[in-house]
């Protein structure tokens, strides 16, 4: 869902970047993990320097690499709970280098995995996924969606085998902030049309005055490098915007997840003190159930 200027079939360098850091998260920082993955460095083949890039130093982005495993813990966590009261649906909004359906097979197995992106960038993926021998099964669904161009991302999904009638749990992480607050109300209205019991987890960046003081110039710092990269950031909001538009999208159940609250839920007590930086928080809405309770 991210538009960048890149090749055809070549996965936009945010979503390497997200891989990259994930597969630090285990090469650097000493157990437990938060999320295991390294499958995303596979499929993005850097090379054997990739350590050695400036984005990759292990102290100076240490809190963006924790931020990022936290947001993929949380949602992970969220697809098993609903799992387990019988949801069958996951749709993943801007997949990228995703690697759900691959690392976490038993659960995934429970359900239909529909991944959602660029044309050019799932085209890759489906390159590289056989290249690698893990294949795409018939539970994952790539759906290839010409945002430039207008594309609906709704009706591909539908063609993709989604059943608007059924629940599902909708991710969408490191997506708003590339999106005009016009396009991403728009989402949300199309998203509170969901079946009664879906839910949807979904990331914002705060505004600069809510970020604390000590994560602040490493936030402005990445501002000019998205927009060099071709990803500006364009949309910021404050939890009580978010909260309000989700509202007005038709979601009765809504709440804000702050980026802390995931600090204290997953590194609680690491002795090597990793933390997530601040600036980044969750929307978690649901779709009450037609007997007016909800599906939680």
């Amino acid at each position: 869902m991210v538009v960048a200027d890149e090749s055809d079939e070549w996965p936009d360098t945010t979503a390497v970047r997200v891989a990259l850091w994930r597969a630090m998260h285990v090469q650097a920082d000493p157990p437990p993990h938060v999320v295991e993955d390294e499958i995303g460095l596979r499929l993005a083949a850097p090379g054997e320097g990739w350590r050695h890039r400036p984005d990759m130093d292990p102290r100076a982005t240490a809190g963006f690499r924790a931020a990022v495993v936290a947001r993929a813990r949380f949602v992970e966590d969220l697809v098993a709970e609903q799992a387990g009261r019988g949801v069958t649906q996951y749709v993943i909004l801007g997949a990228g280098l995703d690697t759900f359906a691959q690392r976490r097979a038993e659960l995934a197995a429970r359900l239909r995995v529909f991944e959602i992106d660029r044309p050019g960038t799932l085209a890759w993926k489906r390159r590289r996924l056989t290249e690698l021998g893990y294949g795409i099964p018939d539970r994952l669904r790539l759906v290839p969606v010409d945002f430039e161009a207008g594309g609906d991302w709704w009706e591909e999904l539908a063609a993709a085998g989604f059943d608007p009638r059924l629940p599902a749990v909708v991710a969408c992480t490191g997506v708003t902030m590339y999106l005009t607050k016009e396009a991403m109300a728009a989402t949300l209205r199309r998203l509170g049309g969901l079946a009664p019991g879906s839910t949807l987890a979904l990331t914002f960046l705060l505004p600069a005055g809510l970020v604390d003081d000590a994560d602040r110039p490493a936030l402005e710092a990445t501002k000019p490098r998205a927009r060099a990269a071709g990803t500006p950031f364009i949309s910021f909001y404050t939890p009580r915007e978010m909260l309000a538009l989700a509202r007005a999208a038709g979601f009765e159940d809504t709440r804000h997840v702050p980026g802390t609250a995931l600090a204290d839920r997953y590194f609680a007590g690491r002795s090597d003190g990793l933390r997530p930086s601040s600036g980044e928080d969750f929307l978690v809405a649901a779709v009450s159930s037609d007997d007016g309770r909800e599906r939680r």
